[in-house]
């Protein structure tokens, strides 16, 4: 399985001959090294319903006639735009033709923004767990920290475990390293830092703290790709 970071919370995920993206976030991303136009996919996973995490989901879908899968609301409001959808629920899981995907707990906002203005609900926000083949990743998605990781990391083996480290919004890297301690990944990525300035990190800092655990950090720029 091959991870490529794309800044913020996106990532592209490439297994057996299939390509998905999760939480596109690229026009208005000051890290992303690539347009909506350039991605080539077999399906658009989504967390929630915050525009950080959505912006370019409906242009890729509509370009690359793929679905956009996520919580059963956004689903439905991406699908009345247009887009092949599959509404899944927390704790639901699907076998896809690229490999199952299953949503987890995560504890964040739940608001969708509306071209008028209006903020409406978006459904509830979720973690991703994606297998593809004989391999595992867990997206946390934005969320803080919560005791059910212990169950994630224990009822999965997670070759990578995608964490937030900003704060502010999501959790820190302080509760981030215990997030790790409890998913146990084959390696952890942070992810959702130094996009704005309320959310800046040391990442590093972050990867040499996981060292002290026992655990496997790594640091991905922009564009840069790990295989698991």
């Amino acid at each position: 399985m091959k991870l490529t970071y794309h800044g913020h919370s996106t990532f592209v995920v490439e297994a057996d001959g299939k390509r998905v993206i999760i939480d596109p976030f690229l026009e208005h991303n000051p890290s992303a090294t690539i347009k909506p136009s350039d991605v080539k996919v077999d399906a658009v996973l989504l967390t929630h319903a915050h525009f950080d995490h959505i912006a370019d989901a409906l242009p890729i879908a509509l370009a690359n006639d793929c679905p956009i899968i996520a919580n059963f609301e956004l689903a439905n409001h991406f699908e009345k735009l247009g887009a092949k959808t599959h509404g899944l629920g927390q704790g639901g899981g699907f076998d896809f033709d690229f490999g199952r995907v299953k949503l987890t707990l995560a504890f964040h906002g739940a608001g969708l923004d509306m071209p008028n203005g209006e903020v409406v609900y978006g459904g509830a926000p979720a973690g991703i767990l994606l297998t593809i083949g004989d391999k595992t990743l867990y997206h946390a998605g934005d969320t803080g920290l919560f005791g059910d990781m212990k169950w994630i990391g224990e009822l999965n083996k997670l070759d990578a475990a995608l964490l937030p480290i900003g704060d502010n919004y999501t959790m820190g890297p302080d509760d981030a390293v215990l997030a790790a301690t409890w998913l146990k990944a084959g390696v952890t990525i942070p992810m959702h830092y130094n996009t704005f300035p309320v959310i800046q990190q040391d990442p590093h800092a972050f990867a040499k703290r996981l060292g002290e655990f026992g655990l496997e950090g790594a640091v991905l720029t922009s564009g840069a790709s790990i295989e698991i």
